[in-house]
């Protein structure tokens, strides 16, 4: 009796500890996907979709105790999930609407910008309204898709480096995807700690603050000290094609929800391009192109979340929960081991949200043990999910941000100044004692 009771703990001790094996394949794709891209000097040679099929490949031949059946729907069940459903009705939104407006719909915001603002500022200027749009929207896939080609319009004009305008229009984007109050990391942060969306509000603003405020000064330096930026006088401005743009804008600022938001532009950009003289065959292609300009973005986040499933079954992300509670130690080890967890749950699962909803019960157990404010774990879940995603190559914002420009997403990487300063600051403010109370 004594030995089967024996038996059953060390089976008990072995499935908290997870499968450290079943992370293999999340290893794979990082080793084909950067690997091939730095073999061959061509950050758009390797698929992301091809390299993500290889990882689920070697996830199938892994765990034979379960049939391939059942691994099916295993994966069927990680692609059921709400969040996957929203993101992709977001993507195929903002694609039609950018569809429709086409480049001559961005040319129009980029020539208005660039009629009151000197054009060597214009990057500071786009990162800023990244900021507050995304800050008002909620989501950082719908504050990309829709600055993010008129970065790079403005790009194009002044000769600055489309790299640089893009990045920092990502940036911006995770700059309110991890304040707004609507999106839905906030309210996965804050619903699964127990604590006030205007408390951790406050937590998080004293630590994007001084990162945002670094990267502006960053940007301002670089626009003195960047080479020379061309010579540009804006043509005729047909403001008609401003409207849509306009009324997504102020939708997002008021707090009108993303889907109602996307929507009316698409209705507004269609009428607006009827009126121009635009036929009705050429708008509808434009939707279907703009829709299918998504496609690889939707593949690619219906391969992560099978992906993710796989690895979740297997035990890999027991592995990594046991790991981290192991390694860290005392309040500030308990701040960097919530870090470190959601972190490591972000890039295995590449979505932030679901990443915050599965560190949530650890990182509870991590703060109560060590004694942090529910307030302060819900921050510290919030911003590592966002810096982390928004750096991932094959994450949503990273593969949107190149679907709408062209530019690669590991191209973006040295030029990621908000989610590296936000990183630092928060690492600062680990050291600062919260004054918040449980």
């Amino acid at each position: 009796m004594e030995e089967k009771t024996l038996q059953v703990q060390d089976r008990t001790s072995e499935a908290k500890k997870g499968n450290v094996w079943a992370l293999l394949p999340i290893a794979v794709f990082l080793v084909i996907y950067i690997g091939v891209s730095i073999i061959f000097k061509d950050f758009y040679l390797m698929s992301v979709v091809v390299a993500f099929l290889c990882a689920i490949l070697v996830a199938c031949v892994q765990n034979k105790a379960l049939k391939f059946e059942d691994k099916l729907g295993v994966m069927a069940e990680g692609v059921a999930d709400k969040n996957i459903v929203t993101m992709i009705l977001i993507f195929l939104c903002a694609g039609i609407f950018a569809g429709i407006l086409g480049r001559e719909g961005a040319q129009a915001v980029a020539d208005l910008m660039l009629s009151f603002i000197p054009a060597r500022f214009s990057v500071v200027v786009i990162f800023v309204v990244s900021c507050l749009v995304s800050t008002a929207m909620g989501t950082s896939c719908g504050t990309i898709a829709v600055i993010a080609p008129i970065g790079a319009a403005v790009a194009s004009a002044t000769g600055i480096s489309p790299v640089l305008f893009v990045a920092s229009v990502v940036g911006g984007a995770m700059f309110g995807d991890n304040l707004s109050f609507i999106s839905d990391t906030t309210i996965a942060a804050t619903s699964t700690q127990g604590c006030n969306m205007r408390d951790k509000f406050k937590e998080n603003f004293l630590i994007a603050l001084p990162a945002a405020l670094l990267t502006v000064v960053i940007l301002i330096v670089m626009a003195f000290i960047g080479g020379e930026v061309n010579a540009y006088t804006p043509g005729e401005i047909n403001l008609w094609l401003l409207v849509p743009y306009v009324l997504v804008l102020i939708g997002g600022v008021v707090g009108v929800n993303v889907f109602l938001v996307l929507l009316g532009g698409i209705a507004v950009a269609a009428i607006v391009k009827l009126a121009l003289g635009t036929g009705v065959p050429a708008v509808i292609s434009a939707m279907g192109s703009g829709a299918a300009g998504m496609f690889e973005v939707i593949i690619v986040t219906v391969l992560v979340s099978m992906l993710s499933a796989l690895m979740r079954a297997y035990g890999g992300f027991e592995a990594l929960l046991y790991g981290i509670k192991r390694v860290f130690r005392g309040r500030v080890g308990g701040h960097l081991g919530i870090s470190a967890l959601v972190s490591a749950m972000d890039i295995a699962t590449a979505n932030n949200t679901v990443a915050i909803v599965m560190a949530a019960p650890i990182a509870k157990n991590i703060s109560e043990e060590y004694g942090i404010t529910n307030t302060k774990t819900a921050s510290l879940l919030d911003i590592f999910g966002s810096v982390v995603q928004g750096l991932l190559p094959y994450g949503a914002q990273l593969i949107t941000a190149t679907a709408m420009t062209g530019v690669g997403a590991l191209e973006m990487m040295p030029y990621m100044f908000y989610q590296y300063l936000l990183a630092i600051s928060a690492v600062v403010f680990m050291f600062i004692p919260a004054r918040c109370k449980k």
